[in-house]
């Protein structure tokens, strides 16, 4: 049994006898005329199947206690692998994905009607969706597209939200994953000393971010974690600057979060370093109460403590800090964002938004504590992604030099 069989078993597990779960592996969104976006997995979807095609269906069903899984496949249409590539035939899926059984998903609804009929003789109909949304106005997911279609259809039926099932194992890493998070920050690493290696005064921002994403292609990285922030000088104290189209000037510090993944699974890492190559002795001395920030959460993260907890732990230490080097208004004008989230298949993974959430050994987070100073056009930011151990945590991304010290040496001319 591969990790994927293992993992919707350890789903099925948790819900109750006669129940259902399902996941949708996404569709193309239409971009212009007979142009798609590229296409993009659902996470979830692919959590619990390794398969990355769209038009697919996981159904996972239990019965009497016995646990099944059939993936529902678009058929295989011989014109339309000349023009664009086969898809996926049903030896390919259950190879990689282990179902049970592989279905047309033109039979779906008719397989829905059979389960329906099934569950009169218990408890009825019992379904299992991710329904999750960020926001109250985005368009409705295909999960919350086809609970309305089970409630007008099978008004007698019940739907469940699988959200926290699905984010509670998710949020722990088994070793595949970590290894798969290690190679991203590899590359990651790579990336930015060629970033480093390559910058210089009279450049402009989109040419760190093409270097960034040159030598990710150059090492086969298929992807970014997500869209590259280069920003140079006062576009540094923007959190989430994203235009990268300025020139960079003589004695600014370049401020770079970043990522690659590997099978899907995303770094997310933070650099600051200087233009030329040479700190000033303010960019340096506001660096290093940044630094000494990231250490601080590095050496105290551990089971039983929250991320706000290690956030507090920041401000307050920035409260005693900032006044010594003549930063007098209040810690939240400097620093404005929390200190990490939670990372793995996506960015901002799964549960990010909980603040309150208790540490435990397999989590991944990012350590991201920054000062802006917009006044000064000084922004700094030092992003690492760390491992929740049994004791305390592992730095994934330690290869990454941050001391001014190692920055300068790598970058003297």
């Amino acid at each position: 049994m591969n990790i994927f069989a293992q993992r919707r078993n350890q789903l099925m597990d948790k819900l109750e006898d006669h129940s259902y779960a399902l996941f949708f592996s996404g569709e193309a969104i239409m971009k212009s005329e007979d142009e798609c976006y590229p296409f993009d997995v659902n996470r979830s979807f692919y959590y619990y199947t390794g398969i990355d095609a769209e038009g697919m269906i996981l159904l996972m069903a239990k019965r009497n206690n016995q646990i099944t899984s059939t993936m529902f496949i678009l058929p295989y249409d011989e014109l339309l692998a000349k023009w664009v590539g086969g898809r996926m035939k049903g030896d390919e899926v259950k190879a990689i994905s282990e179902v049970d059984y592989v279905r047309n998903v033109e039979t779906f609804y008719d397989y829905l009607s059979s389960m329906y009929n099934y569950e009169r003789s218990f408890n009825g109909l019992h379904v299992y969706l991710d329904l999750w949304r960020y926001t109250a106005k985005q368009d409705a997911s295909l999960a919350v597209k086809l609970a309305k279609y089970i409630s007008d259809m099978y008004p007698s039926s019940k739907v469940s939200d699988l959200h926290k099932y699905v984010s509670a194992m998710r949020m722990i890493k088994d070793e595949t994953e970590v290894e798969h998070l290690s190679k991203a920050i590899e590359l990651t690493r790579k990336g930015i000393e060629a970033m480093m290696h390559n910058i210089r005064p009279g450049m402009n921002e989109m040419v760190m971010e093409g270097v960034f994403n040159f030598t990710l292609m150059r090492n086969g990285c298929p992807a970014n974690s997500f869209k590259t922030i280069a920003a140079g000088g006062k576009n540094a104290t923007v959190l989430h600057y994203s235009e990268n189209n300025c020139v960079l000037n003589d004695n600014e510090l370049l401020l770079c979060d970043l990522g690659a993944q590997d099978g899907f699974y995303c770094a997310d890492i933070s650099r600051t370093f200087p233009v030329n190559g040479k700190f000033t002795k303010r960019q340096k001395e506001i660096y290093d109460i940044v630094l000494g920030a990231q250490l601080m959460v590095e050496a105290n993260a551990r089971p039983g403590l929250s991320i706000k907890e290690l956030n507090n732990m920041v401000i307050e230490y920035y409260r005693e800090e900032l006044p010594k080097h003549n930063l007098m208004k209040d810690v939240s004008e400097y620093y404005f964002h929390g200190i990490g989230h939670m990372l793995g298949l996506d960015t901002h993974d799964i549960s990010n938004s909980d603040r309150d959430i208790v540490l435990k050994p397999g989590m991944v987070m990012t350590n991201e504590p920054g000062l802006y100073i917009e006044d000064e056009c000084l922004g700094i930011r030092i992003e690492d992604d760390i491992l929740i151990t049994d004791d305390g945590c592992i730095n994934l991304s330690a290869n990454i030099i941050k001391t001014t010290e190692d920055i300068e040496k790598f970058m003297k001319r």
